[in-house]
């Protein structure tokens, strides 16, 4: 029998497993979240008004704010913008992010960057989704802003571990108090951020077993708008481009980041620090 006739047969009853196409790249919305600066562009379209902005995009992890606040030192933020796209991820990692965004004074927005290769620059796309966390990290902003064709979901907090299939997990006591408790530390934040209690009230209407929840337009104005600001144009504008939440020189906080950066129990839902516990391994694995 030939060689060749040989190879044939053998390729003939290889696993079908070989034929198959080599698996896609993970997105980077899967990996943690990383941090880019850019102007934007092109310059002859926005002149002497260009942008300055920062991307934001992956997954919100416990050492995401002690990365956020690194760049930030490394970099010139002022009047910047904070432009996301992000799964969410850690529930206090996204709080701590959200108030180093809050200390720096920027704005914030729902989107992505598109480099502009032969200027330089980076044109600002609102195809992206901020989900879970992301949506409390938005609340940061001084000013809020979410284009049309962008989308901010949101659902219940749950242990990382049994999202999977919730309703057939059990749960003990602690679990419940852990829960309760960092729903108190959003409210917290919510308040300290300025806003109204309604986006936190939406997040917690849609159980960890539903689709998570896209806001409306109405939802949206609601869960951003700044406390006992009126429905005026200065306060909440839905135009055509976007639902945009303003408010002139909100208040940084000035114990920012309370023990925050580089802190583990500060920061302790991450999944990348080694447990010292049973309880601490299931206090890290709380998600939105």
């Amino acid at each position: 029998m030939s060689r060749s006739l040989l190879m044939a047969i053998a390729l003939a009853w290889a696993p079908p497993l070989l034929l198959l196409p080599a698996p896609l790249r993970a997105s980077d919305r899967t990996l943690p979240m990383q941090f880019e600066l850019r102007e934007q562009g092109p310059a002859d379209a926005c002149g002497t008004s260009c942008k300055v902005f920062v991307s934001a995009a992956g997954a919100i992890t416990a050492d995401t704010p002690r990365h956020f606040h690194d760049f930030a030192q490394n970099h010139n933020l002022a009047g910047a913008t904070f432009v996301i796209d992000s799964d969410g991820g850690s529930v206090l990692g996204a709080i701590a992010l959200g108030r180093e965004i809050r200390r720096l004074k920027l704005a914030t927005t729902v989107g992505r960057l598109v480099d502009l290769p032969a200027e330089g620059r980076a044109v600002l796309s609102s195809n992206a989704d901020c989900e879970s966390m992301c949506a409390f990290v938005l609340l940061g902003g001084v000013q809020r802003s979410v284009p049309l064709n962008a989308r901010v979901m949101v659902h219940q907090i749950w242990l990382g571990d049994r999202r999977e299939d919730p309703t057939a997990a059990n749960y003990s006591a602690e679990d419940l108090v852990l829960v309760q408790r960092d729903i108190g530390r959003l409210a917290q934040y919510t308040a300290e951020m300025g806003a109204t209690v309604d986006l936190l009230d939406l997040a917690l209407r849609i159980p960890p077993w539903e689709p998570m929840h896209a806001l409306t337009r109405s939802e949206l104005k609601r869960g951003l708008r700044y406390a006992g600001a009126r429905n005026s144009r200065n306060d909440v504008a839905g135009d055509s481009a976007a639902t945009r939440i303003a408010h002139d020189q909100w208040p940084a906080r000035d114990d920012d980041q309370r023990a925050a950066m580089g802190s583990g129990r500060s920061l302790g839902h991450g999944r990348d620090r080694p447990p010292a516990s049973a309880h601490s391994r299931r206090r890290r694995n709380w998600q939105f």
